[in-house]
């Protein structure tokens, strides 16, 4: 079985461009202590924009994307020489494993990473992977570490995602406000106003929430806590109340190829269908056709993923276009616009 822990920026570095060496060598001892049992860990780590913008002079996270690249560039080498260094103690290899959108939104390419990872954890080596910064673009990226985490664990069908941070979980306030209180359920932060990450990274509490939705929707259980302190792991993986948990909503059955297009791929249209072409979909396992479709949300080609919509705006489901929205323009009969096995309908 695979654990996918996440580490954020603020763990790794401590905002001066320094390695946290004592805090990744008492996590990499747990997680060597993990492989030597029954399980198999994925590293997901920040902290080579955080490592790389000190050397180049910044003391805040810069806006401009080539410099953001270059930053990342720079820190990379030292955030995978930390881990390797650290794991190389416990006896284990880490292997560095560099994703960008477009490698988990394509299938190929996903089952393609999803090979690579999987022979590395069966030959005993720790991924160690990180967004590949340094040719991301605005347009093309998961948006924080978080988000990768949890499409990592979907990746190696994880059988739980711990997203590490500063403070021991989700609050109902900030951890320092009189009355800040610590939430032991995810389903208990509904309605919470959360801050936004540190300078020297992207992500915050409300993306960690993000994140553990939708690995917890995929099946697999989530805890957000504290990455400080002599034990960590051990006492979340054994079940005891640390942090807070989003227990995994029931995904039995669920193949491979669904959970990627539910969680992973991004839609990039949305179609409003009418209450024939629901029922059809939903009732009776049917194709959807173009005379089924009153409206489109954007443009779309085929082998793009779009939702699907009742006619209130409720979306029911996701799937991969078999043809293109100038194609299906003005309802023509007899185009199929998503085939049943390429759909997934939410409960």
């Amino acid at each position: 079985m695979t654990v996918v822990v996440k580490f954020g920026s603020s763990l790794v570095t401590d905002g001066r461009g320094q390695i946290r060496r004592s805090l990744l060598g008492a996590r990499a001892a747990e997680i060597g202590s993990l492989m030597r049992g029954s399980e198999s860990v994925v590293v997901v780590s920040s902290g080579a924009i955080a490592l790389g913008l000190p050397r180049l002079g910044f003391t805040h996270r810069p806006r401009a994307l080539p410099r953001l690249q270059a930053a990342s560039a720079l820190g990379q080498v030292r955030l995978q020489r930390a881990w390797d260094t650290a794991l190389r103690r416990e006896g284990f290899e880490a292997a560095q494993v560099l994703l960008s959108a477009p490698d988990l939104a394509e299938r190929a390419s996903y089952v393609n990473a999803r090979n690579a990872l999987e022979t590395l954890l069966k030959l005993g080596v720790v991924p160690v992977v990180n967004e590949n910064d340094a040719t991301a673009t605005d347009e093309i990226t998961f948006g924080d570490n978080d988000a990768l985490a949890a499409q990592v664990a979907v990746l190696v069908r994880a059988r739980l995602l711990v997203l590490l941070t500063e403070v021991e979980g989700v609050y109902t306030a900030h951890p320092a406000a009189p009355g800040a209180e610590l939430l032991s359920e995810g389903d208990m932060a509904e309605g919470l106003t959360l801050g936004r990450g540190s300078p020297l990274g992207r992500g915050g509490m409300a993306s960690k929430i993000q994140a553990a939705r939708l690995a917890a929707g995929a099946g697999i259980p989530t805890v957000i806590a504290s990455g400080r302190g002599r034990e960590v792991l051990a006492p979340i993986i054994a079940g005891e109340r640390l942090g807070t948990r989003f227990p995994g909503r029931d995904s039995a059955g669920a193949s491979a190829f669904r959970l990627w297009l539910q969680h992973v791929k991004p839609a990039v249209a949305r179609l409003v269908v009418d209450e024939g072409a629901r029922d059809a979909l939903v009732a009776q396992g049917r194709s959807l056709l173009a005379v089924g479709v009153v409206g489109c949300e954007g443009a779309f080609a085929a082998g793009d993923a779009v939702e699907l919509a009742e006619p209130d705006g409720t979306v029911f489901a996701k799937g991969i276009a078999s043809a293109g929205s100038a194609e299906i323009t003005g309802r023509p009969r007899g185009i199929e616009v998503v085939h049943r096995d390429r759909l997934v309908l939410y409960s």
